[in-house]
């Protein structure tokens, strides 16, 4: 049951205003819309004064938002940029005093698919297939995608600009004199109705790093190694790109703990960066200050992604909005002592 102090939070008005409305208080003077705000909301959340008690300040399943998440509570620990797109939630959420609840992970074999209609939305993080992602629509039309690729028309997304940001590392980087540039990177994947999981191709930095590539004539250069987003993934990679001759004056990396092990391959080889090989990465996470050289890399809120998925959430449950959203959230370039010019 919805608490006062739930529906005020929820309505943008004090605890006070809330109860002098919904006990229609004579010699209350008030904004008709506010008033009309509050009663709309408090109808929407079955509030009643009659089941209204003092005690724990929760609200019901209708208020509530169900996650489907890409990791566990385990596999979550190694992936930085997951990890803060679930914090998000869960901080946006607390702040409007909705309820969380994991319902399942992706890769889960059995899932309880028709408990999903009894919550008031939900945040699938990560991507799965067409199907599995119509099947979740069919049970809760208040269905919000973080990190996913815009796939269906009818669904609402919150996703990155790395494929536009890494055309900005490359802009970057030829400016600065750099042409033979590799990339370094993990695939891409999404997870079907069954918990398997379905491997891409490439990802949208991959792609984007090749579309640049041919666009200025540098065809030649084109030297792409994916592997799993692993730090052992970026050195064992790092040793492939150590072989080439001649050598990449420059390389872009996925993440960056494939970053991390792209370090100590070179270093293994006695390349240096970056007097040798200019790195840049993404992720952007606090160890990059304190490698040597300090790491250049791509700044994502992705706690912001996981914040504004709930205030979407929210407004679809209060308001009823019907209409699907894109909201692309934009990340920062940060530029350290791994990147240097080319004469």
């Amino acid at each position: 049951m919805a608490s006062i102090r739930d529906i005020a939070k929820l309505a943008g008005v004090s605890p006070a205003t809330v109860s002098r409305i919904l006990n229609n208080d004579p010699s209350f003077s008030i904004n008709k819309n506010t008033r009309a705000r509050v009663i709309e909301i408090a109808n929407r959340v079955h509030y009643s004064k009659k089941n209204a008690v003092r005690g724990p300040k929760s609200t019901g399943d209708g208020m509530s938002i169900g996650l489907i998440l890409r990791h566990n509570a385990q596999t979550e620990e190694n992936d930085p940029y997951f990890k803060n797109i679930h914090r998000g939630i869960e901080e946006e959420a607390a702040f409007w005093r909705l309820r969380t609840e994991t319902v399942f992970t992706m890769h889960d074999k059995n899932k309880d698919w028709d408990q999903l209609s009894k919550y008031g939305a939900i945040i699938i993080v990560g991507e799965m297939t067409p199907d599995a992602i119509e099947r979740v629509k069919s049970l809760n039309p208040n269905l919000f995608l973080v990190d996913a690729r815009p796939q269906l028309k009818n669904c609402s997304y919150i996703q990155n600009d790395f494929s536009n940001k890494t055309a900005e590392i490359l802009d970057y980087l030829y400016k600065n004199g750099h042409r033979n540039i590799a990339y370094i990177g993990g695939k891409s994947s999404i997870v079907d109705q069954t918990g398997k999981t379905i491997y891409l191709n490439n990802d949208v930095r991959a792609g984007s790093y090749e579309k640049w590539m041919k666009l200025h004539g540098l065809e030649k250069y084109i030297n792409y190694i994916l592997g799993d987003w692993t730090a052992e993934s970026g050195l064992k990679s790092g040793e492939k790109l150590a072989q080439l001759d001649p050598l990449p004056t420059a390389v872009v990396v996925g993440s960056d703990p494939m970053a991390i092990g792209v370090y100590k391959a070179f270093a293994n080889k006695g390349i240096k960066i970056p007097t040798d090989v200019s790195v840049v990465s993404f992720d952007d996470v606090d160890l990059n200050r304190y490698l040597t050289p300090t790491l250049s890399s791509v700044y994502m809120d992705s706690a912001e992604m996981g914040r504004t998925a709930v205030r979407l959430a929210k407004d679809a449950i209060i308001e009823k909005t019907t209409f699907a959203l894109t909201v692309t959230c934009r990340s920062e370039l940060r530029i350290r002592e791994s990147v240097t010019k080319r004469n």
